[in-house]
């Protein structure tokens, strides 16, 4: 049977943390390729939704990087985009799918080793913990429909 590789979306603001996974590619530092990025003009606006969004549509695992604290291009929407990262992560504790799988990091446009790093750390967590159970349950139902 085949080893599971988790499926990883990564919201990036354009300012750093896009710049900071271009920087790791620049430096030819390896990140799994699991790991899917969607730019944002800032991580403020990424919202519960779009987290939740994402682990629907099967992603076993979602993070939200944004710039340090204290140094966002839109004045606090890292912050903002924390609190909303702690929402989502008590929401799927409480419906037992587990906020482990939703993190929100923060690092600047320089910092290419910790975007490779954090990514990798965070695959590798999500591997450990296996399936989304929604991407199961969905799977098991599109398998029942068709027969």
């Amino acid at each position: 049977m085949k080893a599971f590789e988790p499926v990883i979306v990564a919201f990036c603001c354009h300012y750093c943390a896009y710049t900071a996974a271009d920087m790791a590619g620049s430096m030819r530092l390896c990140y799994p390729p699991n790991v899917k990025i969607i730019k944002v003009p800032c991580s403020g606006k990424v919202g519960a939704i779009h987290i939740m969004r994402a682990l629907e549509k099967g992603a076993d695992g979602v993070y939200v990087a944004g710039c340090l604290e204290g140094d966002c291009h839109f004045k606090d929407g890292n912050v903002k985009a924390a609190k909303r990262v702690s929402y989502v992560k008590k929401m799927l504790d409480e419906i037992g799918i587990g906020g482990e799988r939703v993190e929100m990091m923060t690092m600047s446009a320089g910092m290419g080793e910790r975007f490779a790093k954090t990514a990798a750390e965070f695959t590798e967590k999500i591997r450990e913990m296996g399936p989304n159970p929604v991407r199961e349950t969905l799977a098991a139902q599109a398998r029942a429909a068709v027969g």
